[in-house]
This record gives C-alpha cells, structure tokens and sequence, in this order.
C-alpha cells in the first residue's frame, strides 16, 4: 500500500495547518511553496488540479498578502470555539458542538489501545486536522495497519465538511488553497487505500 505518499503529504499538510506560517515547521516548506516546482511533484490529483491550487497558494504568498498569512493562521486554525470553520473534529460530531467531545475521548482511547501518545504543542484536543493528518503520517510510517481505521473512524467522517467550510469562509487565498489540496489529498488516499469511510451525522 502506498504508505509513503500518507507519509509524505500528510506531514506536510498537517504541518501548513498546525503550525503557524512563521514556526520553524514550516519556514521551509513555504519557501518551497513559493516556487512552482512542487506541484510537479505532488503525488495527489490532477496535474490540471494541483496546477490551479498551486497558483491560488502562490497568489496568498505574494506582497499584501503574506504580511496577513500570521493573523490568517491565528484566526482560522488557532482560535476559540464559535470559528465559522473549527479545525477540531468533536465540533462536527458532537451534538453539542464542543471540544473534547465524545468523538475525541473515542480517538484518545483508540490511541491509548495502540500504545500512541500524540506530541501537541498546545494544551488542545487531539483532533486538530492538522494534528490528525501528522498523525497519519507517523501511522503509515509506524503502524501502517492501523492507518485505515483512522482514516475511516476518525477522520474522514468530518474532514471533508471542515475543508469545505474552511475553503469557502477563509478570505486568505494561501489557506484556500491549502484546504483545496487537503480534500484532493485525502480523497486520493481513500481510493488508493479503498478506505470505507464510517458514516456519521455532523452536528455542524
């Protein structure tokens, strides 16, 4: 199974929407975002695809924008509760919209069964998207059998939603664009794994 391309786009990914822009996390990568290579090499989607989302990215990147790309990150993917679009998933499967909701205490024992302990940098719940694509990546590298019960139970139940609403209330066209090539990432990793996805109601 194509373990390595979970390893590789869901560090990376994961990294964008966890870190903020300035961490030492991600000055690298986006630098290398600046540049139009990447999208060569980016193992997900069309080339017609990841060419469009590669110019939106790179359109974020420019002067008037990546000045705002920080308080972009702030107000999107670190905030509090009441953010039109939650990076944190008990939000979308809870019926009550909170965090560390029962859909976290699920995935934190799920963890705690596989002798998992994940690494937050910040007093938050585990299932921050960008915690949960990371966390695919170290399962694919570590654990890859217990990739397609993450995937299917933990995540892609709520992703999708999040992506959307993310994508369409955001007004930074950097995490636009990072959010357009989240979903096509993971819509690529559930058909190469053939992944069936648990279907749950979302709340939000």
């Amino acid at each position: 199974m194509p373990q390595h391309i979970v390893s590789l786009t869901g560090r990376l990914l994961g990294a964008l929407l966890y870190y903020a822009p300035d961490d030492e996390h991600n000055a690298a990568l986006i630098e290398r975002l600046r540049h139009s290579a990447w999208q060569r090499t980016w193992p997900c989607g069309s080339q017609a695809d990841i060419a469009s989302i590669a110019r939106q990215i790179h359109s974020g990147l420019q002067p008037g924008y990546d000045e705002r790309l920080s308080l972009a990150w702030k107000r999107w993917l670190s905030g509090d509760e009441g953010m039109p679009a939650p990076p944190w998933g008990s939000v979308y499967l809870d019926r009550q919209n909170v965090l560390f909701g029962d859909s976290t205490l699920a995935l934190r024992r799920w963890l705690r069964e596989l002798g998992i302990e994940p690494r937050c940098d910040r007093h938050e719940p585990e299932d921050h998207i960008g915690l949960m694509l990371m966390l695919a990546a170290w399962c694919a590298e570590n654990q890859p059998d217990s990739l397609p019960e993450l995937l299917g139970e933990h995540l892609l139940p709520w992703a999708m939603r999040y992506l959307d609403l993310l994508e369409r209330h955001c007004c930074h066209p950097f995490y636009q664009g990072v959010a357009q090539l989240t979903r096509i990432t993971l819509q690529d990793w559930q058909s190469r794994f053939q992944l069936t996805q648990t279907e749950k109601a979302l709340f939000y």
